[in-house]
């Protein structure tokens, strides 16, 4: 079992930054594949970004490469998302995911991550 525990969202104008944090609990976390996802209202999850257990391999979504970056640091068992360059329609519900498996950072849909926080609320005004 795995607990994971966003926070670092809140409201940003567009052309700002923000950072969001993910700190893991219960299993081992260095062998976890983590990935963001994010869900604006009446809309799906969408992938955002992951990263592979060393962190020496990421993925993006195409809507934010470039502005966005995925990192982790396994000795404080927290992953991140720097998020720059924000447009209003980076408004969203941002979840933190871990994969339970052997899996893949190339995996992008919702059923192959099997824990998630419970969110952060990013809000990009213009």
């Amino acid at each position: 079992q795995v607990q994971l525990v966003e926070s670092g969202g809140g409201l940003v104008q567009a052309g700002g930054s923000l950072r969001l944090s993910c700190k893991a609990s219960g299993r081992t976390f260095s062998r976890s594949i983590m990935g963001w996802f994010r869900q604006a209202p009446g809309k799906e999850r969408e992938f955002v970004a992951a990263v592979s257990r060393s962190a020496g391999s990421t993925y993006y979504a195409d809507s934010v490469k470039g502005r966005f970056t995925i990192s982790r640091d396994n000795a404080k068992n927290t992953v991140y998302l720097q998020m720059n360059s924000l447009k209003p329609e980076d408004t969203a519900v941002y979840y933190c995911a871990a994969q339970g498996g052997s899996g893949s950072y190339y995996y992008t849909e919702v059923n192959e991550y099997d824990y998630w926080g419970q969110g952060t609320q990013v809000t990009v005004s213009s």
